[in-house]
Formats: structure tokens, C-alpha cells, sequence
């Protein structure tokens, strides 16, 4: 508990530092200026991440338990490239082929960012499942549980903790790269970035990077503190 706690603290102090950071460099006038365009896109730019990490959610997290099954896990790795794609290729790359297909707007943005968020929840998904002590799944066995009690109430609680670092992983790839969804036509915090960049305009540049950096942090304690609550409820944290 002490220590859930304390990381918060942590957290929030690191936050609050950046954000009196960017006062004194970017200058209270500058914020200002651009405070509407600030609300604006990192609303736009958390409603990208939101529902590319709700898909990646639904899809990871599902492929993670399947891959994990004794019928299947022996052909896990071949099967773990499939969500590699979104790794494997650029992120410009995988932004344009979500253009070709689905056209210009959020939704090939949203496209992009769910293949980019996709391989680390499959990937801690399946090693969190397959790291559960055998004699927790026998035990589970020998007081009549079924399968499915077997996963849901022994298995995906003790690999949470593994499971999260892989949603923190995955949340952190997508807030970095939504950015970039301006290229094809995804309103985020690359609206402020882009145009400082083609402008050589410090402040601008500076704000929209540094938000997003404050907004990867924020999502990042929120999942965090989350977590350990409900590992901490459960008995599993102390």
C-alpha cells in the first residue's frame, strides 16, 4: 500500500515539474496563445488513443489467452508475427496503407494505432499466462474448477501485473505515435507540432511535443494506479 503511494507521489511530483518546466520555457504568453488549439487537439488526441486501445484491448487480450492454450502454444511464436506488423513496418508506412485502404480522417488513423498498440498486449498477455506456477493450475484442478474457473479466477489475476506492463507499453507506442495521424488527416497534438515544425516555431513545437509527453505520463499513472488498486484488493500487492 505504502508503496503504491508513494509511486503516485512520484508520479504527480515528476508531472507537475514538467508542466512548471514548460512555464518558464515556453513562457506563460505562448500557452496562452495557444491554450484553445491545446484543449482542442489533446481531446481529439485522447479520443485516438482511446478507441485504437479499446480495439487493441478486445483483439490483444483475447489472441493473448488463445496463444496461450496447451492446443495452440506450441505454435505461439509463428503465430505472434501476425501482430508484429504493426512493429515490424514504419509508422509512416503502416499510417499510409491504412489511408489507401480506409481513406483520410481518424479512422485510418485509429486503423494504425491499433496495429502499432496490438503486439505488446498479445505478447505480455500470453508470457503472463504461461508464467503461472503449474501448482496453482493443479490445485485449481483438484477443487473441481473447470477451464474457463481455471482462467478467470487463477490465471488472468496472478498475470496482471505482467499483462499491465504490456498495456503501459502499448499506451505509451500509441500516445507517441497519434502525432503523427495528422498526415493523414487524424486531428491530435500533431496539429501543433507539424505546423511549428513548418514554421520554425519554437513555442508551438515545443508545446505540442511537451504535451504529449505529459499526456503519455498521465495515462501511464492512471493505468498504474489502477492496477495496483485492484492487485492490492485482491490480495495479490501488498
Amino acid at each position: 500500500m505504502a508503496n503504491r503511494y508513494r509511486n503516485a507521489i512520484v508520479g504527480a511530483s515528476v508531472t507537475l515539474m514538467a508542466v512548471a518546466g514548460i512555464g518558464w520555457t515556453v513562457g506563460i504568453d505562448a500557452i496562452q496563445h495557444y491554450q484553445g488549439d491545446l484543449i482542442y487537439y489533446t481531446m481529439r488526441h485522447m479520443q485516438l488513443v482511446g478507441w485504437s486501445m479499446l480495439l487493441a484491448l478486445a483483439t490483444g487480450l483475447p489472441a493473448g489467452i488463445l496463444l496461450s492454450r496447451p492446443l495452440v502454444a506450441r505454435h505461439a511464436e509463428k503465430f505472434m508475427q501476425i501482430f508484429n506488423i504493426g512493429n515490424t513496418i514504419p509508422s509512416i508506412a503502416v499510417l499510409a496503407l491504412a489511408l489507401a485502404v480506409f481513406g483520410i480522417g481518424d479512422k485510418p488513423s485509429i486503423i494504425a494505432l491499433w496495429l502499432a498498440s496490438l503486439l505488446p498486449i498479445v505478447r505480455n498477455t500470453y508470457e503472463g499466462l504461461k508464467q503461472v506456477p503449474p501448482a496453482l493450475r493443479d490445485a485449481a484442478r483438484g477443487v473441481g474448477m473447470k477451464p474457463y474457473q481455471i482462467l478467470f479466477r487463477v490465471e488472468l489475476p496472478n498475470a496482471i501485473p505482467i499483462i499491465v506492463g504490456g498495456i503501459r507499453t502499448a499506451l505509451a507506442i500509441n500516445v507517441g505515435t497519434a502525432p503523427l495521424s495528422i498526415l493523414i488527416g487524424g486531428e491530435s497534438l500533431g496539429s501543433i507540432i507539424f505546423p511549428g515544425i513548418y514554421l520554425n516555431n519554437q513555442d508551438q513545437l515545443l508545446l505540442g511535443a511537451t504535451a504529449t509527453a505529459l499526456l503519455a505520463l498521465m495515462l501511464d499513472a492512471v493505468v498504474s494506479i489502477a492496477s495496483n488498486a485492484y492487485l492490492t484488493k485482491r490480495g495479490l500487492l501488498r
